[in-house]
């Protein structure tokens, strides 16, 4: 018996998963799918320009009568201004088809508070709004007896502000923030995120927050309620963020490379990052999605030699790729594989 290079981990090893699907004759991978919620940065855009195909294989989708939604971890800029900004890239957009971490997080803090309360809000214009949508009132300091204290990024978030916010916690305010995410990407590199920015507050006062964004669950619930999705598919471009999101809510995702996420990362993924599709990109929602068991998929066979994965055959990158997930996976079952082990695939595929 070949020993394989796995790292283990504990937990139930049920949420592990493998690339397959099985589909009528002629169907493509959006006819199992009501509702597509959609990250943005990494699958839509790439900061200013749109990712190429993908505003035309929304709008194709959205004419196919799926419900397009884009569920973003931002909570610095409120729906319309995103929405805009997707029109301008060529994507169909309005701001009720738009849900932020922070539209979750005001819900979060709606539903453990009385109507009308004040609410210190430590971030941007889009909490703030979030926060008044949902019946409360957005306050700046500790000196208006805030019963929550909602944090999420924004440009020139203040110390002044911080410690407003570190003060009404110590004072017993519920602490809410968007997400986790402790870098934001930029076009100047990673700069400190939310999750970086909430350590201050969580350090001041020794109390943690309860998180809103993607990974965490409400913002998966928040985008289901306002979409009625009753099938809906996750798509994005991380496994940290999106997958993992959609494995912590039991739903099904689909993986697309034109963001973080690369072929060496999703092949030595550990079971709650394991996405159920894996595509170069959205124009896959409109094809059919190939069947793929026992490390086959396409015209490409992956087998376990000397410890090591390797491909057999020929085909498209992405096929191979499949394929080798399927192995990968089923080898590491609650664990994930080595990186050198799929050192033969990843010269194969890229």
């Amino acid at each position: 018996m070949v020993a394989l290079p796995v790292v283990g981990y504990e937990g139930d090893a049920k949420v592990s998963r493998s690339v397959r699907v099985k589909q009528e004759v002629g169907a493509v991978l959006i006819d199992g799918y009501d509702t597509l919620l959609l990250d943005l940065d990494g699958v839509v855009y790439l900061g200013n320009h749109a990712v190429p195909g993908a505003p035309e294989a929304l709008e194709q989708a959205r004419r196919q009568g799926v419900r397009l939604a884009y569920v973003t971890n931002n909570a610095s800029r409120t729906p319309a201004a995103i929405a805009a900004h997707l029109r301008r890239l060529g994507a169909p957009a309005t701001a009720s088809d738009v849900v932020t971490s922070a539209q979750a997080a005001a819900r979060l803090v709606a539903e453990r508070v009385p109507p009308g309360s004040n609410v210190l809000v430590v971030g941007g214009s889009g909490l703030r709004l979030a926060v008044r949508d949902r019946g409360l009132r957005p306050v700046s300091t500790a000196t208006e007896s805030p019963v929550a204290v909602v944090q999420g990024i924004a440009p020139g978030l203040s110390w002044g502000l911080l410690a407003e916010g570190a003060l009404a916690v110590r004072q017993g305010a519920l602490f809410v923030a968007s997400n986790r995410d402790t870098t934001l990407p930029t076009g100047r590199g990673e700069l400190p995120g939310n999750g970086a920015m909430v350590r201050v507050i969580a350090t001041a006062t020794g109390i943690e927050p309860i998180y809103a964004g993607k990974p965490d669950p409400p913002l998966h619930r928040e985008s289901v309620i306002r979409t009625g999705a009753r099938r809906p598919l996750v798509v994005g471009d991380r496994l940290d963020t999106d997958i993992e999101g959609a494995t912590n809510a039991g739903g099904e995702s689909l993986l697309v490379l034109t963001g973080v996420a690369t072929a060496v990362d999703v092949l030595t993924a550990e079971p709650r990052h394991r996405p159920t599709y894996v595509a170069e990109d959205l124009s896959a929602l409109l094809l059919p999605y190939p069947e793929v068991r026992d490390g086959v998929c396409g015209g490409w066979r992956a087998r376990w030699e000397d410890g090591v994965l390797r491909l057999h055959g020929d085909g498209s990158r992405i096929d191979g790729l499949r394929a080798a997930c399927d192995a990968a996976w089923t080898a590491a079952g609650a664990g994930r594989v080595e990186e050198y082990a799929v050192k033969p695939v990843l010269d194969r595929v890229g």
